[in-house]
C-alpha cells in the first residue's frame, strides 16, 4: 500500500512543480499580449493584474497525466479505463474557451455552451454517470439520456460554482485544493479499503488537481502576481467535476458489502453508502451556496443571472470589516469543515464524537466570523518569525508599522496594527466604507504601501 501512495505523491509533486515553474513565464506572456483588463467596479484589487494563469495549470495537468501513465502502480488506469483521455479532452476544450475569454471577454452564453460541449465530449468518451444510489430504493440504473443530462448538469454547476468564488487572491485555488484533498482521502479508501478499482481514476484526478492548485497558489496568494482567470477556474472546476462523476456514477455501492447483519445494522450502514452521492455536493457547498445566492439576488433585482456584482460572500466578508487574508482563511475554514466532516462521517458514521467536533468547529467558525477586528498577536519569543502586523506594541504603544508610518509622514491608519484600540482616538475615527483604505488594514482594497517600488514597476509593465 505504501508504493501507490508514493506514486500519487510523485504525481502530485511533478504537477505542482510544473505548474509553479510555468506560472512565471505565463505571467510575462500575459503582460506582453495585454491580458491585463482594467480595474472594474466589482474588483477588489487596485492594480491591473495579468490573467491566463490557467495556461500553467493546464501544463501541470498534462505533466501529471504523463508521469502517472509511466508509473507501475498507475499505468493500468490508462490501459483499462478511457476516463483519463476523456478528462484531457474535456479539459483542453474548456481551457481553450477560458483562454479566449481571458483575452477577448467572450459572451457568457457562449461560455455556457462551451461548458456543455466539454461535458458532452467527456460523456462520449465514457466519463458519465451510470447509476445513482437512492435512499430507500437502492441503486438505480440510468438510461443513456438520463446519465448524459445529469453529467452535463453536474459539470456546468461545478465549473460555474468555482468560477463564481474566484474573487479574492488565492480563494478559488485554495478551496478547490481543500476539496480535492478530502475527495482524495475518500476515493483512496474506496480503492484500497474496499478494493474497488473503479475508484482509481478519481483518486488520480484528485492528486493531480491538488498539484495544480498547490503549484499555482504561491503566485496567487495576496498580493497576487497573476490571476488564474476563467482559463484556470473553469479548468479546475471541470477536473473536480470529473472526479465526482467518476466515483459517484461508476462505483456500485453494493460492492462495499455494508448490508450485512440485522435490519437495524443494515439501515445504519446505508449512511456511508450515500456519501459518494453527497460528497461532490458538500465539497462545493460554499461556492455553490454563493452561486445560488447570486442568481436569486440578481433575479430579484431585475438583473441577468450572469450580471456581475459585488454581492458575493467574499465581498460581504470585506464589508463587515475582515481583511483580504482573513476573508480567504474564513472561506478555507468552512470548506475544510464541510468536506472533511463529510469524509469523516462516511468512515465512522456511528461515532458521536465526529458530530460533536463538527458542531464545535462550526461554533468556532461563527465566533471568528463575528470578530472581524480581532488581530492575533504572537508571543515575544516568536516575533522575529512572524510578519510585523502580528507583533506586540512596545513603549509608547507604537509597533513597527506605526513607526514606519510616522517616519514617512503618512496620515492613514496602520495596516492591521492599530485595530483593537479603545481610547478617544478610536472613538473619533470616521466609519470606513468598502473601497476606502482602512477596512481592517485594507489589504485588498486599500493602498499597498508595504510593497517595494520594484514590485509596482513589474506589475505596471
Amino acid at each position: 500500500m505504501g508504493q501507490p501512495v508514493r506514486d500519487y505523491l510523485l504525481t502530485l509533486c511533478v504537477t505542482a512543480a510544473v505548474t509553479y515553474l510555468l506560472t512565471g513565464p505565463v505571467r510575462k506572456f500575459a503582460i506582453a499580449i495585454g491580458a491585463m483588463p482594467a480595474i472594474r467596479a466589482r474588483d477588489v484589487h487596485r492594480e491591473p493584474t495579468p490573467r491566463l494563469g490557467g495556461i500553467a495549470m493546464f501544463g501541470g495537468l498534462c505533466a501529471g497525466l504523463i508521469v502517472a501513465a509511466h508509473l507501475h502502480n498507475l499505468d493500468w488506469v490508462f490501459q483499462l479505463s478511457t476516463e483519463p483521455r476523456a478528462l484531457l479532452s474535456g479539459a483542453a476544450l474548456i481551457w481553450l474557451i477560458g483562454v479566449l475569454d481571458d483575452k477577448f471577454e467572450i459572451d457568457a452564453l457562449i461560455k455556457l455552451g462551451g461548458q456543455m460541449i466539454a461535458a458532452a465530449v467527456m460523456v462520449i468518451q465514457g466519463l458519465t454517470i451510470l447509476w445513482l444510489p437512492i435512499p430507500g430504493v437502492g441503486t438505480v440504473a440510468l438510461t443513456q439520456w438520463q446519465g448524459t443530462l445529469l453529467t452535463v448538469a453536474l459539470v456546468v454547476i461545478t465549473i460555474n460554482a468555482v468560477n463564481f468564488v474566484d474573487g479574492l487572491d488565492g480563494l478559488a485555488a485554495g478551496m478547490v485544493c481543500i476539496a480535492s484533498a478530502a475527495f482524495f482521502l475518500y476515493t483512496y479508501r474506496l480503492w484500497y479499503g474496499h478494493m474497488i478499482e473503479a475508484a482509481a481514476p478519481a483518486t488520480l484526478f484528485m492528486a493531480i488537481l491538488m498539484g495544480m492548485c498547490l503549484g499555482f497558489l504561491p503566485h496567487n496568494m495576496h498580493p497576487a502576481r497573476i490571476f488564474m482567470g476563467d482559463s484556470g477556474s473553469m479548468l479546475i472546476g471541470l477536473v473536480l467535476a470529473a472526479g465526482a462523476i467518476s466515483v459517484t456514477g461508476r462505483v456500485d455501492p453494493d460492492t462495499m458489502r455494508l448490508f450485512a447483519g440485522s435490519e437495524r445494522e443494515a439501515t445504519h450502514a446505508m449512511l456511508p453508502v450515500f456519501i459518494p452521492l453527497l460528497l461532490p455536493l458538500t465539497i462545493i457547498a460554499v461556492p455553490a451556496a454563493d452561486l445560488v445566492l447570486a442568481i436569486v439576488r440578481r433575479t430579484w433585482n431585475g438583473q441577468s443571472p450572469f450580471a456581475a456584482d459585488r454581492g458575493h460572500l467574499h465581498h460581504r466578508l470585506l464589508e463587515i470589516g475582515h481583511s483580504h487574508s482573513r476573508s480567504v482563511l474564513i472561506m478555507y475554514f468552512w470548506s475544510a469543515l464541510i468536506a472533511f466532516g463529510a469524509v469523516g462521517y462516511s468512515v465512522h458514521s456511528a461515532s458521536l464524537w465526529i458530530v460533536l467536533v463538527i458542531m464545535g468547529m462550526s461554533t468556532l467558525g461563527l465566533v471568528l466570523l463575528l470578530m472581524p477586528r480581532f488581530t492575533p498577536r504572537a508571543p515575544y519569543w516568536a516575533e522575529r518569525f512572524v510578519p510585523p502586523r502580528y507583533r506586540r506594541r512596545r513603549g509608547n504603544g507604537e509597533g513597527p508599522e506605526e513607526e514606519a508610518a510616522s517616519a514617512s509622514g503618512a496620515q492613514q491608519e496602520p495596516l492591521e496594527g492599530g485595530m483593537g484600540r479603545t481610547g478617544p482616538e478610536s472613538q473619533e475615527r470616521a466609519p470606513v466604507v468598502v473601497g476606502v483604505s482602512g477596512v481592517n488594514g485594507a489589504t485588498a482594497i486599500g493602498p499597498r504601501s508595504r510593497f517595494s517600488d520594484r514590485d509596482r514597476a513589474e506589475s505596471a509593465r
